[in-house]
């Protein structure tokens, strides 16, 4: 059984990277062969700050770009979120698209996979992790940073990741299978 694996593209304003890395992460998870990986872009989903009038616990929903955020989420047995750094933490459109749900979460891992300058995204990282586990998301400590990461991009912005990048990325995935498969019958008891 292969698991869904939406990989979230959390940075929303224009000439971001995160599609870029997204895209290449989804044509890497698909060769590794243990996923179903599908691209999930935040910006596509035009949610704009909270706007639901009930409490996501409720279920509720009365918008339907809600709706549709929803059913992109539930779908997925996991994550991998594609975060960019902003001002020494995690983008604010990740925040938002986060708390719009709450069921929709639970009992899933995720893994961060996180750009930006000097740390590459390191913080960022570390401040979506509480978040995560607020709404019952189970954040697996391997992940990627990538430091100076518009160094790894060439004229054309093609993502050229080093051997270190695609070890990173397979032990990532590797671990997060088998934190699919650990929260499986929590995920089914739910």
């Amino acid at each position: 059984m292969k698991y869904r694996l939406n990989i979230i593209i959390g940075s929303t304003r224009p000439g971001r990277a995160g599609p870029i890395f997204g895209e290449w992460l989804e044509g890497f998870a698909r060769e590794h062969g243990k996923f179903e990986p599908a691209l999930t872009d935040i910006a596509a989903f035009n949610l704009p700050m909270l706007d639901e009038p009930h409490h996501p616990r409720l279920r509720k929903y009365e918008n339907d770009h809600t709706k549709a955020w929803s059913k992109a989420i539930d779908a997925a047995d996991a994550f991998v979120f594609v975060a960019p750094e902003y001002n020494y933490f995690v983008a604010p459109a990740i925040v938002n698209a986060i708390d719009y749900l709450l069921h929709e979460w639970r009992y899933k891992p995720a893994a961060i996979f996180s750009y930006g300058g000097v740390s590459g995204g390191l913080r960022a990282a570390q401040s979506l992790k509480p978040l995560l586990t607020s709404v019952g998301v189970m954040p697996i400590p391997e992940g990627v940073a990538l430091p100076a990461y518009a160094t790894l991009l060439d004229e054309h912005r093609a993502f050229h990741p080093s051997e270190q990048v695609q070890g990173g990325a397979k032990t990532m995935l590797d671990e997060l299978l088998r934190w699919s498969e650990a929260l499986k019958a929590l995920r089914a008891a739910a």
